[in-house]
């Protein structure tokens, strides 16, 4: 299964054809669930019901699973998809069958064909730049929660992995949002690490067992910490021009934690202590924005990186804010097509094939706005031509180069 590297290869648009070619990739799960079939009469399998899940964010008119009961009613859709009309009981029985985990071999091996990009500024850095971040999935409508203000409906929350650099998801978990015990986010970080990666942040991840389970792992992490934690500070570094331009105000080494911190949690490598000046632009109640000068501490491992990597580091963090965005805008993940855990994880590693299909599609290393995927959804649907697509990659190819020459 190809993929277009190569800009000036306009005669080919395998990462476009993706959209139509996924069943390939699915039919490894057509056995699937099927261990309880003893009279072997199941009609709807997990590979049907990806697609059809696919289907609703390639669909925007398509967004329940009332919606995909529907949809499996129509003759394109039984052609397309290979399956018959699935009822409303069917469909809800199989997102509590269906093991969500299957899908991340296929979601490895869409990421296995984007190809690695590089950033010079990050040369010094040997680990691959991944933004960790959770964000909150209401399962309820805001305004019936507004109508019901007895019912504490916390929803759920999508735990992610971003790199940075390549602009993609590589890791996401559904937990509840209640932010304690296994599903707080630091737990959720400690039970997805990976070695040679290094973990960007913010304070709601400041746990110093977490940081001693990065370095275990072989990565490590930039964090933003609170301003006014104890740090036994054993060496000053001096700022260079780069890292006073970055807004570095202090550079020092040692390690956090007092002499009440208990034994388990005491941080067992050599830490550094960045304190930045930043402009953060904050909107009011009026919704007008203004800006304001803070102070931000972060802490890391990284003793051989220059200070105002580890700045440009954290900014970076931001990348996957936009990507949560991208999933609750765009690709309509705001609206849950279930209410078990089960099925909230299987909707969102569909959304994260959705998203790298996406990536795929535009055949190069742009990251691909929101008329990209409109312009796609339009061509899937057979209202967009090949060429009109191509012009628009090829416009977004020119643009990004003038932009960097």
């Amino acid at each position: 299964m190809e993929v277009v590297t190569d800009p000036t290869d306009w005669n080919k648009l395998e990462g476009v054809r993706l959209l139509q070619r996924l069943s390939p990739l699915l039919t490894r799960l057509r056995s699937a669930g099927c261990q309880r079939d003893k009279a072997g009469n199941r009609e709807l399998f997990f590979d049907q019901v990806c697609q059809l899940i696919l289907l609703t964010f390639f669909n925007p008119c398509a967004e329940s699973l009332r919606d995909l009961s529907q949809a499996s009613r129509l003759a394109q859709v039984k052609k397309r998809l290979g399956c018959r009309e699935a009822s409303l009981g069917s469909l809800s029985e199989a997102l509590h069958v269906f093991d969500a985990d299957l899908l991340v071999e296929i979601i490895q091996e869409l990421l296995a064909q984007i190809p690695q990009t590089s950033d010079a500024r990050l040369k010094a850095l040997a680990h691959i730049p991944t933004a960790v971040d959770g964000s909150v999935l209401k399962a309820l409508p805001q305004i019936t929660q507004a109508c019901y203000a007895t019912r504490r409906d916390l929803g759920w929350k999508l735990h992610a992995h971003f790199e940075i650099l390549r602009g993609v998801p590589t890791q996401a978990r559904v937990t509840d949002a209640s932010c304690a015990g296994a599903a707080a986010e630091a737990a959720m970080l400690k039970s997805m690490l990976e070695s040679d990666r290094c973990y960007i942040t913010d304070r709601g991840y400041e746990c110093f067992a977490l940081f001693n389970a990065v370095v275990r792992a072989g990565s490590s992490y930039v964090c933003r910490v609170k301003n006014d934690h104890y740090f036994t500070a054993s060496e000053s570094r001096p700022l260079s021009g780069e890292a006073e331009a970055a807004g570095v105000l202090k550079d020092e080494l040692g390690r956090m934690g007092g002499p009440n911190t208990k034994r388990a949690e005491r941080i067992g490598h050599l830490q550094r202590r960045i304190e930045v000046r930043v402009l953060e632009h904050l909107r009011g109640p009026t919704r007008k924005q203004k800006a304001v000068v803070r102070d931000v501490v972060l802490a890391t491992n990284l003793t051989d990186v220059p200070a105002e990597v580890i700045v440009l580091l954290y900014r970076f963090r931001w990348l996957i804010e936009l990507f949560f965005r991208w999933l609750k805008c765009v690709l309509s993940c705001r609206h849950l097509i279930s209410h078990s855990a089960n099925g909230i994880q299987i909707q969102m590693y569909c959304a994260l094939i959705a998203c790298l299909l996406v990536q795929l599609a535009t055949g190069r290393t742009l990251r691909p706005n929101q008329w990209t995927y409109k312009l796609l959804c339009l061509y899937a649907q057979g209202w967009a031509t090949e060429e009109e697509v191509l012009g628009h990659l090829r416009q977004r190819e020119e643009a990004s180069q003038k932009s960097v020459s």
